[in-house]
C-alpha cells in the first residue's frame, strides 16, 4: 500500500466530446452520418495520453506545458472531479486543492463557515481548525470580512481564502492551478513562501503554472505535457529547459522570412567576462541586414521562454544599405543564475514589424548561487534596467 501523500498513475487516459451539446439541425445530421458510417470517433478529443508517473511523499513536482496540454486536466483528475477513460489513478491521504477561484468554497455560506466546512471535509475535527483558524483569517488579510458571505467577496478575497484554508489545513497533498495569478504581487509571493513551508512540513505539492520562474525556484521535479503526452519528467531544470526550447522554436517558425529586417550576427557576454553573470553588466551586440532605409524603432527583451519579457529596451534607429550594427550594455543583469532568451523586434515609426518579436539567441546566467535555485521575486510588470546604446 502507498504511504500517505504518494501518487500513482498508471497508464491514465482521458477524452472529452467536442462540442456534444450543439443542437443546431446540421451538427445533429453531421453527427448521425458518422455514427451510420462508424466514424464518431472524430468527436472525440484525447486530453491526456497514456500517463504514467509516480510521486512520492513530500516530492514538490511542477506541471509545465502550453495552453490545452492536459495540465490542469490531470491536476482535476487527480482531486478527484474528473474520473479517467482508462487506466489507474491513486492519490493517497487528504487533498488540499486550489484548481479554481471558488474551487472547495460555497458563496452562500460565509467564510468562517467555509474553513469548517473544507476541514470537515478534509477529515478534520471542528477543533484541529479552531487551532488553526486565526492564521487563516491573518493570511488571507480578511479581516472582519470573514463572517460575511462569500458571494460578496472580490475574486481576490476569494483566491485567498481558498488558498489559506487549503494551504493551512495541513493536508498531505497539496495541488495548486494558476489560479494564484488572481492575487496581486505582494500576495503571490506569500503563497510562494507558504508553499516552501508545507514542503518542508512533508507535504506533497503539485504545481501548474506558466510563472516558470516560481515553478523552479519551489519544484525539484518538473513534468512538461504537451498535447496530452509527457514529453519530459526529470528534473525541474532539465524540463524547464526543454519547455523553452521548443517555445523559442515554434515562435522562430512562425516568424515571416519575407520581412524587410533579418538577423546576421548575435552576440552576448558579460563586459568582463565571456557569459553574464547576475548584477553585473552585459552587453548585446547586434547586426541587421535590410531591404530599406529609413527610420525605425528597435526593441529587444529578455524572456523565461515564453513571449513575455522580465524586461525590455528600445531605440529608435536608423536603418542603412551598409549595415546596421548596435550594441546595447545593461549596466546591471537583474536576473538570478539560469537560461534565458533574448527577444528582438524591429518596427517603423508607425508600429508595424519589419522584423517580428521572436526569439534571437539563449544565453545562461551565471550566479554565486550554483547550486540551489534562487527566490523567486514576483513581478507585476517588465522591470526596467538602466542601459546604453552603441551604434
Amino acid at each position: 500500500m502507498l504511504p500517505d501523500g504518494s501518487i500513482e498513475a498508471t497508464h491514465l487516459w482521458k477524452r472529452f466530446r467536442a462540442d456534444s451539446r450543439r443542437m443546431l439541425l446540421r451538427d445533429n445530421l453531421g453527427r448521425i452520418v458518422r455514427k451510420v458510417t462508424r466514424r464518431d470517433q472524430a468527436d472525440w478529443r484525447w486530453a491526456l495520453r497514456d500517463i504514467n508517473l509516480h510521486i512520492e511523499p513530500g516530492e514538490a513536482v511542477g506541471l509545465i506545458g502550453s495552453n490545452g496540454s492536459g495540465k490542469s486536466t490531470l491536476l482535476k483528475m487527480l482531486t478527484g472531479v474528473m474520473y479517467p477513460y482508462a487506466g489507474k489513478l491513486e492519490v493517497r491521504g487528504r487533498i488540499g486543492a486550489l484548481i479554481e477561484v471558488r474551487a472547495g468554497i460555497h458563496p452562500d455560506l460565509t467564510g468562517r463557515e467555509n474553513a469548517y466546512l473544507y476541514g470537515s471535509l478534509l477529515g478534520l475535527k471542528r477543533a484541529e481548525v479552531a487551532k488553526r483558524f486565526d492564521d487563516i483569517v491573518d493570511f488571507a488579510e480578511l479581516g472582519t470580512a470573514i463572517d460575511r458571505q462569500v458571494k460578496w467577496y472580490s475574486s481576490g478575497m476569494q483566491m485567498r481564502l481558498g488558498f489559506a484554508v487549503a494551504a493551512f489545513l495541513e493536508p498531505d497533498v497539496l495541488l495548486v492551478d494558476e489560479v494564484l495569478a488572481v492575487g496581486d504581487a505582494l500576495f503571490q509571493q506569500k503563497c510562494l513562501d507558504r508553499m516552501r513551508v508545507v514542503l518542508e512540513q512533508g507535504t506533497t505539492l503539485v504545481l501548474v503554472s506558466h510563472d516558470l520562474a516560481s515553478v523552479e525556484s519551489i519544484c525539484t521535479r518538473g513534468i512538461w505535457l504537451e498535447q496530452g503526452d509527457i514529453r519530459t519528467d526529470g528534473p525541474i531544470r532539465t524540463a524547464l529547459r526543454g519547455y523553452r526550447d521548443s517555445v523559442e522554436d515554434e515562435t522562430a517558425l512562425r516568424v515571416k522570412t519575407n520581412e524587410p529586417v533579418r538577423f546576421s550576427y548575435c552576440d552576448i557576454r558579460g563586459l568582463d567576462h565571456p557569459q553574464p553573470t547576475t548584477s553585473a553588466p552585459m552587453v548585446v551586440d547586434l547586426d541587421f541586414t535590410t531591404e530599406r532605409t529609413g527610420p525605425a524603432v528597435l526593441h529587444i527583451g529578455v524572456t523565461e521562454g515564453t513571449a513575455s519579457p522580465v524586461f525590455t529596451a528600445r531605440k529608435e534607429i536608423y536603418l542603412g544599405w551598409a549595415g546596421n550594427q548596435i550594441r546595447c550594455t545593461l549596466d546591471q543583469l537583474p536576473l538570478p543564475r539560469g537560461r534565458y532568451a533574448l527577444w528582438v523586434g524591429v518596427y517603423d515609426t508607425d508600429g508595424h514589424p519589419l522584423m517580428s518579436w521572436a526569439p534571437a539567441k539563449q544565453f545562461d546566467v551565471t550566479g554565486p548561487d550554483l547550486e540551489t535555485p534562487p527566490r523567486a521575486v514576483v513581478m507585476a510588470a517588465p522591470v526596467y534596467v538602466e542601459h546604453h546604446w552603441e551604434t
